[in-house]
């Protein structure tokens, strides 16, 4: 059984020895995209044009994130490969990674499907709720019926995700592409509850970090620039809690990463001794 604890000391040492590298490729991938995002979002006017150039800028910001994350996962696991490397190595497997995104996306969907069926049966307006009116409800049995769904289904996303983490790191260095999904959910097996525990703990961390850097910064900027300054304000708050998601998300990136190796290291140690014992008998 693979202990988290091993897991997340080695986490630190890959930081540690490697920072700097994986900070910088994190940088480039991850923070300037989304702040790049965040500025359109804050400065364009409003439209539908407004809404189909973000559409465009969310779509590239996801895809350089997943291209980051693969360079990370390169850089991380091997000490031999340096940024050069990583960043091709990166290149190589974004296409499968991009599928494997896609197929996980559209499934995802599927699942909170019916949440969205059953809100408009119970009469709300999304349209109306996303312009900031209370949505009206009509039927309240569909709507409690919605909240118990998607209550479930978040229960469900959880554990599938868990069940994932290894996901890219399986993706990169086994090239997988769609088999890469079953390939994760078996390494994953029997460790199910320790990942949950992590991923919680890190969903806490990240949701009370970010929204405490960008609560407070927002608070001090709006003092300092003034209430008129209410686009620049918005921005550069979310640039701060931006910045803080990126270190979050690189230490998770790199935890994956090692939860791999641990995970494929324990695979051929149990294969070895299976084989060991055969030879025995």
């Amino acid at each position: 059984m693979v202990k988290m604890g091993n897991v997340w000391d080695r986490t630190v040492e890959v930081l540690n020895g490697r920072g700097g590298m994986l900070a910088g490729i994190a940088f480039l991938t991850l923070f300037v995209p989304a702040v790049i995002d965040d500025a359109y979002t804050a400065y364009a006017g409003a439209g539908m044009t407004k809404v189909a150039v973000g559409a465009v800028l969310t779509l590239a910001t996801t895809v350089v994130a997943l291209w980051g994350q693969l360079a990370l996962i390169a850089a991380s696991t091997d000490p031999a490969t340096d940024r050069a490397a990583a960043l091709r190595q990166a290149n190589a497997r974004l296409g499968p990674a991009l599928l494997v995104a896609l197929l996980l996306a559209i499934v995802f969907s599927l699942l909170f499907l019916p949440v969205f069926a059953l809100l408009v049966a119970a009469g709300v307006d999304f349209a109306t709720v996303g312009n900031g009116v209370a949505p009206n409800v009509t039927s309240p049995g569909a709507a409690a019926l919605a909240g118990l769904y998607g209550l479930v289904a978040l229960v469900v996303l959880l554990f599938v995700g868990v069940r994932m983490l290894p996901l890219y790191a399986v993706v990169l260095h086994e090239r997988h592409g769609a088999r890469a999904i079953a390939r994760s959910w078996r390494l994953t097996r029997r460790h199910s509850w320790r990942l949950i525990g992590a991923l919680l703990l890190f969903l806490i961390v990240l949701l009370i970090a970010t929204g405490a850097a960008q609560s407070v910064s927002g608070l001090v900027l709006r003092l300092v620039l003034g209430a008129d300054a209410r686009a620049t304000v918005d921005f550069l708050a979310s640039a701060i809690a931006q910045a803080v998601s990126t270190a979050l998300t690189l230490v998770a990136v790199v935890f994956s990463a090692q939860l791999y190796v641990a995970l494929v290291t324990r695979e051929r140690l149990l294969h070895e001794r299976a084989a060991q014992a055969e030879m025995s008998a």
